[in-house]
């Protein structure tokens, strides 16, 4: 399979474990991080034209990515400050 960019452990090398844990004990994260991986690979394949779409839906989903990624980083950085 082709490397797949924007993922999770790339975006966040130094949590990788956090994020591993945290798939574990806390199911909102799981969700997000699912929700993350699903839509950064739908994009992936849409950017390769292997499932060509529209250039505003690949827009819509560049931002919702964002979006995730925002929120992801958000329950790193508070699970940081708690530990």
């Amino acid at each position: 399979m082709s490397h797949v960019p924007h993922e999770l452990s790339e975006e966040f090398p130094d949590h990788i474990e956090e994020m591993s844990a945290l798939r574990q004990s806390n199911g909102h994260f799981a969700r997000l991080a699912d929700q993350y991986h699903t839509l950064n690979r739908e994009l992936h394949r849409a950017e390769t034209d292997v499932e060509p779409t529209s250039d505003d839906h690949m827009t819509e989903m560049r931002k919702n990515r964002l979006a995730l990624k925002d929120e992801i980083y958000a329950i790193l950085k508070a699970n940081s400050a708690s530990v």
